[in-house]
């Protein structure tokens, strides 16, 4: 089964007087990337959030968003009465030159800066406990959906490889006619250049052999069926992460349809070897998105 790195996850739910609202969207990258918005009342606990993300995401461009809604209870403040007394004298004086009544002064003076502040809270324990559960349910809606977007991604690179063997299979159907096609077109040469009488025929058998022998592609064939039969065996793996593994192994793919096109000598398999690294390609775009 296969993950996608592409995915959305939120979860709601109401702890005492506060809502937690938690929502994680994640995109395909090489690595763990997380970009967090917390309210100040989790900076405590960040350092557990990021962890808890990281291992329940592993790979990928992530994006959390983490916000508290107070369900109608009013946040608790401090008055800072020395400075409210600091700030009346001169409120007062200013008042009296300008012939102002003074009923209002203690109303002023609470609108000037830090005289009136958010008392510090922090979220005890418990609380702190069932908001874990919170984000590891959005975490969990998100792997969910991770996990129908890789159905779709394992059907897709299954039809690539398919894909692949079925023209593999045809450049083996192939290989013994492009032989006969050689030893043929070597003969000519000699025939139309020295004279049917003037080569030895024995010392050409010799050289078509070494010749065929350099160009040969069995061992390259044998190579990418093991590949394609080890991509196969990892797919079925219950691994969550394989995609760096499945990067790895189309590479070597890669390496063999090269080389086979490097020795070809021959059209149909030339057409063959690029409809290969056609669906090669396609494979590889594909497993960019896999976790």
């Amino acid at each position: 089964m296969l993950y996608s790195m592409t995915g959305y996850g939120r979860a709601e739910q109401t702890l005492a007087d506060k809502t937690y609202l938690v929502e994680v969207r994640s995109l395909n990258g090489k690595q763990f990337d997380l970009r967090l918005t917390i309210p100040s009342l989790l900076k405590p606990f960040e350092f557990e959030i990021r962890n808890i993300l990281n291992e329940g995401l592993q790979r990928g461009s992530v994006e959390c968003s983490i916000t508290i809604k107070q369900n109608g209870a009013s946040k608790p403040v401090s008055i800072n009465k020395e400075l409210a007394k600091a700030y009346y004298q001169p409120v007062a004086e200013l008042a009296d030159e300008l012939q102002l009544q003074k009923g209002d002064i203690l109303s002023t003076i609470l609108k000037l800066p830090d005289v009136i502040t958010p008392s510090t809270e922090m979220i005890t324990d418990d609380e702190w406990k069932s908001f874990e559960k919170v984000l590891k349910e959005a975490i969990a809606q998100l792997n969910d959906h991770r996990k129908d977007e890789g159905r779709s991604l394992e059907a897709d690179l299954n039809q690539r490889l398919a894909n692949i063997e079925t023209h593999q299979a045809t450049i083996t159907t192939l290989e013994p006619l492009r032989r006969g096609k050689i030893k043929e077109g070597i003969i000519k040469v000699l025939e139309e250049n020295v004279g049917k009488e003037n080569y030895d025929p024995n010392r050409m058998e010799q050289e078509l052999i070494y010749y065929i022998e350099k160009i040969d592609i069995s061992e390259e064939q044998v190579r990418l069926k093991n590949h394609c039969d080890y991509f196969r065996l990892i797919l079925a793996e219950k691994e969550t992460s394989k995609g760096k593994k499945l990067s790895f192994i189309l590479q070597e793919f890669g390496r063999e349809i090269n080389t086979m096109g490097s020795k070809a000598y021959d059209s149909q398999i030339q057409q063959c070897v690029i409809l290969m690294k056609d669906e090669l390609e396609k494979a590889k775009e594909q497993i960019l998105n896999v976790l």
